[in-house]
């Protein structure tokens, strides 16, 4: 399947709806235009524009995929409904969350420790902590690696539990870890949210340079302006599915 321009915009387009059908004007007919909406839909004030904390000592791609979803998966309605109005939006930080636990509360934390995150909520929720740690900058190119296996809740599955096997593919020409932790945390997180990934699924993880064309039909689609390219749009993450099976 080509992933052509007007299939990313309309992708685009669908996601703005989807978080926030009163932005989500008739028009909306320009990448630009769609960069505003999301923007403005995060809230100016700071004091009420949602969004989650992810504390990181350090990143493993898969790792922190399987302890996203398991995050996501954990949330309450109300406080998901929030942050899937605010887009999902994230702030990480770089911090040990063994040494912030006795001073910030953290909804949930990795199995190896490596990275914990607070509730989705208005940004006053966290200023402290914003304001004790500093960004995660990560400047470096993603890492090669070979496709890597996880399952969406960890753990075995619920018994009965119908899992499906994804392909989640990356595209890493040009990327950062930065900018991946940030396409790939949108992705999951909306995936999650939607009950198109469910505890008991399956994800192989699979970079390539770009993201031109899939294999299949994508049921999720990171969508970003396109690097060095004004007016253009790119895939940055995609989800496919690969076979539906019994856990």
């Amino acid at each position: 399947m080509n992933l052509t321009q007007p299939l990313l915009h309309a992708e685009a387009v669908r996601r703005v709806r989807a978080a926030r059908p009163d932005l989500a004007s008739a028009g909306l007919p320009a990448p630009g235009s769609l960069t505003a909406v999301r923007r403005d839909g995060t809230g100016p004030d700071e004091d009420t524009a949602v969004a989650a904390v992810c504390v990181l000592r350090s990143f493993d791609l898969a790792t922190w995929a399987g302890a996203t979803c398991d995050f996501v998966l954990g949330l309450g309605p109300v406080e998901a409904a929030a942050w899937q109005r605010a887009f999902t939006r994230t702030v990480f930080l770089a911090g040990n969350p063994d040494n912030l636990r006795d001073r910030f509360a953290f909804r949930h934390t990795a199995a190896d420790g490596s990275a914990a995150w607070t509730a989705p909520g208005p940004d006053a929720d966290t200023r402290t902590l914003r304001r004790l740690l500093k960004l995660f900058d990560a400047p470096a190119p993603l890492p090669g690696r070979p496709p890597v296996t996880i399952r969406v809740g960890g753990g075995p599955a619920p018994a009965g539990a119908s899992g499906t096997r994804y392909t989640l593919h990356l595209a890493t020409a040009g990327a950062t870890v930065s900018d991946t932790l940030v396409h790939l945390n949108h992705l999951l997180a909306e995936a999650v949210l939607d009950r198109t990934l469910v505890p008991g699924d399956r994800l192989t993880l699979s970079q390539a340079p770009r993201l031109t064309t899939l294999p299949a039909p994508p049921v999720a689609l990171r969508v970003a302006e396109a690097q060095g390219r004004p007016g253009a749009l790119s895939a940055y993450a995609a989800l496919t599915e690969r076979e539906a099976r019994h856990v």
